[in-house]
This record gives structure tokens, sequence and C-alpha cells, in this order.
């Protein structure tokens, strides 16, 4: 078979005994959170009191399956915040105000950032919003209903309109590659494959369905999201709700 830029891609990212790695500029450090001053802000319930009724690991990995039809029963939000909480959120602090998560990263430089298209959930109106990961809350970029559109990036996967809530994970490259160089988009892609692995077990444990969602239009996601597809590009999805 003809080797392709994917080929390229796995030769040149391969590390070798003769690998250096250089000295890191700290003071040039990605910052670890987008943020979006002047955003309207939504807080979320503490997902204590969800986490503590949820079922345990080894009923979830039986359980756990890919769920595309879903009912028109909306999200509590409470749920929604353990959900955001599980997939990616602050677990606890360490020395120096270190913030471990609930997901592992290559570094701990955290470049996926989560964005969310909210079609039923209650409390919070329809539109896109940011995940802060910093004060676990939601900031509203966009208001309306998206879930058509969506669903027309994801290859017309009508899922994703169906759904109370579309997951919409991006990469912050230069967040990795500052320490990584090229072999960052492995790293990043991985990063990507925990959180939402995290987000479908979470789902699973309080009875809700997912499904992960790789296929989609990148530009179309990019335009929705708000975000240039270059420094930060959408890379992975998943749809929510709860199942029929």
């Amino acid at each position: 078979m003809e080797e392709g830029i994917g080929d390229a891609f796995q030769n040149e990212t391969k590390y070798s005994p003769e690998s250096r790695g250089s000295r890191l500029d700290m003071s040039r450090k990605p910052k670890g959170y987008k943020e979006y001053p002047g955003a309207e802000g939504i807080v979320l319930p503490p997902p204590d009191a969800v986490a503590e009724r949820a079922v345990g690991l080894a009923e979830c990995l039986r359980a756990r399956n890919s769920i595309r039809e879903f009912s028109a029963v909306p999200l509590d939000k409470g749920l929604l915040s353990f959900l955001l909480w599980a997939a990616g959120g602050i677990r606890g602090k360490g020395r120096g105000h270190f913030e471990f998560r609930t997901a592992p990263s290559a570094g701990a430089l955290y470049p996926i950032e989560t964005y969310l298209v909210v079609n039923r959930v209650e409390g919070i109106p329809n539109g896109v919003y940011h995940y802060s990961v910093k004060t676990h809350s939601l900031e509203v970029l966009r208001l309306g209903d998206f879930g058509p559109v969506v669903a027309l990036a994801a290859l017309r996967q009508e899922m994703c309109q169906e759904a109370a809530v579309v997951f919409v994970w991006t990469a912050v490259f230069n967040r990795t590659k500052w320490k990584y160089g090229q072999r960052a988009y492995r790293y990043v892609y991985l990063d990507a494959g925990h959180i939402a692995q995290n987000l479908a077990l979470a789902a699973t444990s309080i009875r809700l369905g997912s499904c992960q969602i790789g296929a989609l239009l990148d530009e179309e996601m990019n335009a929705i999201i708000g975000v240039d597809g270059a420094d930060e590009s959408v890379i992975y999805m998943s749809a929510v709700g709860v199942p029929l």
C-alpha cells in the first residue's frame, strides 16, 4: 500500500536513543486554561451529590455501550455538572497550588478544551458554551438552536440534534508542542481519548447514554464553536442524553 501523510507522521515523530530533549523555557510555558473575559457565566452545582450515587466501575465497564437514540427528556443540570467534572475537571490540589484533574495528560499540560452544544438541559438555554475548568462553570458563547447544524457537520448524524447535549473537544496544540515538539500531536489525541472514556463511563454510571464521534467536518465545527482551526481545532465529540 502506498504511504501517505499518516505514515510519514508516524515515522517522523518516533523517539530514538539518539533523541535529545532541549531545556524548556519556563517563561514561555503556555497557559493551561482558556478563558472568555466578559462572557456571561452559568454556575454549575457541585458534582459531589451525583458522584455519591453513581454506580461502580465494574458495572459501568460491563454496561457501557454506544447509544445513538435519545429520548426527549431534558438533562438535569446537576448530572451535566457531574459529567463535566468526571470528564476532565479538577479533583484536588497539591503543593504549590498544582491542580490534579480526573483525566491524565502528557506532561500535565492539558491541551484539550471542552465546549458544549446544549439542546435540552434544565435551567440552561440552548446554545454553545465553553467549560471553565478553573471555576467549574459554563461561559456563554452563542445562544440558539445549533443541534441541526452540528448534526450536518457530523456527517448528518442525527443523534447530535436528538441528544440533550453534545460535548465538543478542541486541542490547543501549542500547550503540548511547547514541551514535545511535533510528537505532541500523538499526545494530544491520546489526551482526548482519556477524557472521552471518562465521559462515557461517567454517563453510564448515572444511567445516561453517550456516543463518541470522530467523523466530522473540521472547518464547519470550528466555525460553530468559534475557533480558528490552526492554533485550536475541534478533534473529537460526544453526544449525551437519556436513552430511549
